[in-house]
């Protein structure tokens, strides 16, 4: 329950104390059962508010920022954060690629790719994704994407409204895409995917049974696994039916 009213002049707002007791899931980091109580009061005088922004650096891809700002308490601070260049007309930065394999009697699977990031040192495994081009539309941008990396053809279904990725950090935008592809078609039985030349991409299929499970074999053997595919993965435990007492496996 939330209630928000007035006081004295000042904006009021309380919300009940929410307790959430997960299922049992088998997902690392660890899940614990946890009681949250908040209380807020916000002047009208204090929202904070945006003063200027100056470019520190500017690369191809990316620029760094110098964000002046005034808090919540009146103070002005300052913030630095990492641009996007090439951001489209539309405000949005890139897409990402909830595709989803069908095949007859087969189960279906989550279509990833696996790649090295040099910021990361590491190999990475994600869903496929990649900026938006002048002029494309979210869904446009998915097909393209996902046809390049994977080298399948697929259906877009939802598109999400535009979501930050680390706000702490950077500005950059991304609307994410569910797709259906049909892998019994002829051009789906044998994809053949046509990465840009300095992308070097592994094709992963992942059982959607068995996702959770098959993305923490991925971490443990080193693989950095991508947070929205990990958050994905544990809405769709959270989902299942589960009679048993919540317990956390690792």
């Amino acid at each position: 329950m939330i209630a928000i009213g007035r006081s004295h002049g000042k904006s009021l707002i309380r919300c009940a104390a929410i307790n959430i007791r997960p299922k049992a899931i088998d997902i690392s980091p660890l899940f614990v059962s946890t009681s949250i109580k908040c209380f807020i009061r916000m002047d009208e005088d204090s929202i904070p508010r945006f003063v200027k922004e100056e470019e520190v650096a500017r690369c191809k891809w990316l620029a760094l920022n110098k964000i002046t700002y005034i808090d919540p308490r009146g103070k002005e601070r300052l913030w630095e954060a990492a641009k996007r260049t090439t951001t489209c007309d539309t405000g949005c930065d890139a897409v990402c690629v909830i595709a989803v394999l069908k095949r007859l009697l087969k189960f279906d699977s989550l279509v990833l790719v696996k790649q090295y990031r040099p910021p990361m040192r590491a190999y990475t495994l994600e869903m496929p994704a990649g900026l938006m081009d002048k002029k494309e539309t979210p869904e446009q941008t998915a097909v393209r994407e996902l046809k390049e990396e994977t080298g399948y053809t697929a259906t877009p279904k939802h598109i999400s409204p535009i979501t930050c990725m680390d706000a702490g950090t950077e500005n950059v935008t991304l609307q994410m895409v569910t797709a259906e592809i049909d892998g019994d078609t002829d051009d789906n039985k044998n994809p053949k995917p046509n990465p840009e030349e300095s992308e070097c991409i592994e094709v992963v299929h992942v059982p959607m049974n068995d996702l959770i499970g098959k993305l923490n074999e991925f971490a443990k053997s080193g693989v950095v696994v991508d947070s929205r595919l990990y958050s994905y993965a544990i809405g769709l435990e959270m989902t299942k039916d589960n009679t048993q007492s919540p317990s956390v496996h690792t």
